[in-house]
């Protein structure tokens, strides 16, 4: 089996039991028996149990950049691009969070250990932002100043919006679909731009 496949394995089964059992219920051990692999390869790719819980966090950031860069490649306007990233980023959390159990619990409580991690993600997603509004701007579709600001801007108003968006707290009882055409009349009036053309 290759380093990354071992490594991968190592990480997927330590997810597994963070979901089952909890981060802090969880040992070393535990991983290491579970994945068939032995201690000394655990401590090989992992220095302690913190390492690889930070693995575990950046391989379920790579999946959602990986569905946020989908949407962002797909042939649709920049307007819709835009919703469909919102929606894609806060779908992709919860799912995230949901799927993992007891996990879920040291999410919330190590939410700045979470914050170190997701900085490259952070990053790549705000470019991301960047490249969209730009193409909007390009195609007369926003009439923004400063798409790096805006880009900025939305990043972090999402981020803001996980937590409640997770618990159930935003728009509470609609649908995606029901709370699509909202979303996009505010994001699109925030553009410059007060309905799709």
């Amino acid at each position: 089996m290759s380093i990354s496949k071992t490594r991968q394995t190592l990480v997927d089964m330590a997810r597994q039991l963070f979901a089952k059992k909890g981060l802090e219920n969880t040992t070393m051990n535990d991983i290491a028996m579970a994945s068939g692999k032995g201690r000394r390869t655990l401590y090989t790719y992992f220095k302690s149990k913190e390492d690889i819980y930070f693995a575990v966090i950046e391989s379920e950031l790579e999946r959602l950049s990986d569905k946020m860069d989908e949407v962002a490649m797909r042939k649709i306007r920049p307007q819709e691009k835009i919703i469909e990233l919102i929606y894609t980023h806060l779908s992709m959390i919860k799912e995230t969070v949901m799927r993992n159990g007891n996990l879920r619990a040291a999410f919330f409580r190590n939410i700045w250990m979470v914050e170190k991690v997701r900085k490259n993600f952070d990053e790549d997603e705000i470019e991301l932002f960047r490249k969209v509004y730009s193409e909007g701007v390009a195609q007369g579709e926003f009439d923004i100043d400063s798409v790096e600001l805006v880009a900025d801007i939305t990043h972090y108003c999402i981020k803001g919006l996980e937590v409640p968006y997770i618990c159930g707290r935003l728009g509470h009882g609609m649908t995606p679909e029901t709370s699509k055409p909202l979303v996009a009349k505010f994001v699109y009036g925030a553009l410059g731009k007060l309905t799709a053309k």
